[in-house]
């Protein structure tokens, strides 16, 4: 399979906030750096980060559930990004934890272990963010109850 090129355009509108252009009639979304640099008029770079991730998790979480004919709805999930200073004294991304739950119990899910082993593998942009930054997953049934991580 040859590679594919993903394409979004930025424009400054003021001081740190940009419209995001994601093309193919999708609305432009606002981004912003927080105060004291930005207006926090839209989500930060870091923000944008996280919820790649998070959306990437869980997409490639319900098509592996749905392979199996399993309805998992309604999913959730949240992304935490560590964030501190390099040996050079320059802020980064640390590390990110990613939690999804699932929208119901796991005893009524087929095949849960099979797709919880390999679903993470499937999923471009953690796999590609993970390269640099470590991600550490875990997963929740409805309940609470710890399925993985």
């Amino acid at each position: 399979m040859g590679a594919t090129t993903v394409r979004v355009d930025l424009t400054q509108e003021q001081d740190y906030r940009f419209a995001i252009d994601f093309g193919g009639g999708l609305p432009p979304l606002r981004g912003d750096e927080p105060p004291p640099l930005g207006a926090g008029q839209g989500p930060s770079p870091m923000q944008l980060l996280c919820a790649a991730v998070g959306n990437c998790l869980s997409d490639s979480l319900l098509f592996a559930l749905r392979k199996f004919k399993q309805r998992p709805d309604p999913l959730r999930c949240r992304v935490e990004a560590e964030v501190g200073r390099n040996p050079e004294g320059r802020l980064r991304v640390l590390q990110l934890q990613a939690t999804l739950q699932l929208g119901v119990p796991a005893a009524g899910l087929e095949h849960l272990d099979r797709v919880l082993a390999s679903f993470e593998a499937y999923c471009t942009v953690t796999q590609s963010v993970g390269q640099g930054i470590p991600v550490a997953v875990r997963v929740l049934d409805t309940d609470g109850r710890v399925l993985k991580g």
